[in-house]
């Protein structure tokens, strides 16, 4: 009898084992199981590189910017957008083009620990913030053979980045942790979606679902968006969150207040995958923490595994 309670004991433990390893192949958090925190694939990178990328449609097509693992969307002046990647699993061999940092930026970075943060450049009253947050700035004058100009555009669209020497630059960069995304099979429930547009004051962003290529394709303005070898972009989830954005205390040359968007805090919030649409609830409680995302009956809500877009849009 206690030989076989000792077998039942073993037995159990064991099936407790391995069910404890599957939950966390499922929650796909990137901790001792070789998956990225950022996209839930295999192949988490050494180092984060976060890069601000121009969005205006003389910058457009991009280069390398679907090699990114996470996309953020954020307004800036005029209502138009500009683009910050995340890069660690990853690195294309040029990326761009680049252009210059937002205050937002700096909130929005330091759930990454201290990425490298590349970049054109910043506005002289922005500066001490910039070196004092905990990051590693990687300008053109600290990065002076980590960026190209290139003769077929005009500038100031025509700066890129060599992302392995900005991450060779880069020895104090924190490696790929949990930010809070959660990656595993599709949850009960949403709404069968094939389309859905993000609005911006004066840009917009369509993701539509393709069943034969499992992931949302990327529209900008109104066009296929590509990258420079005719790529078309596109995500295994996008996530839509609902956020403040209000004037900061500076403004551009031609006098333009830059927007800043507060993604400390919580809100609503839609995530898209698998061609379906879900409710959910975004918190992320100090600049510190990560972003996470819940549904209506506060459960972690799993992503689709692969690139995240997400777009910070304006309340309503």
């Amino acid at each position: 009898m206690a030989r076989t309670a000792t077998r039942r004991t073993v037995l159990l433990t064991a099936a407790l084992s391995l069910l404890a390893a599957a939950c966390q192949t499922e929650d796909g958090d990137g901790d001792g199981d070789g998956r990225s925190p950022f996209t839930g694939e295999r192949g988490a990178g050494e180092k984060v590189l976060a890069v601000k990328i121009d969005n205006v449609r003389a910058a457009r097509p991009h280069t390398g910017l679907d090699k990114a693992d996470i996309v953020y969307i954020e307004q800036v002046e005029a209502g138009l957008t500009r683009i910050l990647a995340i890069l660690a699993s990853e690195l294309p061999e040029s990326l761009g083009p680049v252009r210059s940092a937002r205050e937002s930026d700096l909130e929005l970075l330091r759930q990454f620990g201290t990425p490298a943060l590349a970049y054109s450049g910043v506005q002289s009253k922005l500066r001490p913030l910039v070196e004092a947050a905990p990051l590693i700035p990687l300008p053109p004058g600290e990065l002076t053979d980590g960026y190209v100009r290139d003769p077929s555009r005009s500038a100031p669209h025509n700066l890129y980045l060599r992302p392995d020497r900005a991450v060779r630059a880069a020895s104090g960069a924190s490696a790929p942790s949990d930010i809070g995304f959660r990656f595993g099979p599709a949850p009960s429930g949403g709404r069968e979606t094939g389309e859905h547009t993000v609005r911006f004051p004066a840009a917009s962003f369509t993701f539509d679902w393709s069943a034969s290529e499992k992931r949302w394709l990327v529209s900008m303005d109104g066009s296929p968006a590509r990258t420079n070898g005719s790529d078309r972009l596109g995500a295994a989830t996008v996530v839509v969150q609902y956020v403040t954005v209000r004037p900061s205390d500076y403004g551009d040359r031609s006098g333009s207040i830059t927007p800043y968007t507060e993604t400390v805090g919580s809100g609503r919030a839609l995530v898209l995958r698998d061609g379906r649409e879900y409710e959910a609830e975004w918190s992320r409680p100090s600049a510190n923490a990560g972003t996470t995302f819940t549904d209506t009956e506060g459960r972690r809500l799993p992503f689709a595994r692969g690139p995240v877009w997400v777009a910070l849009a304006p309340v309503d």
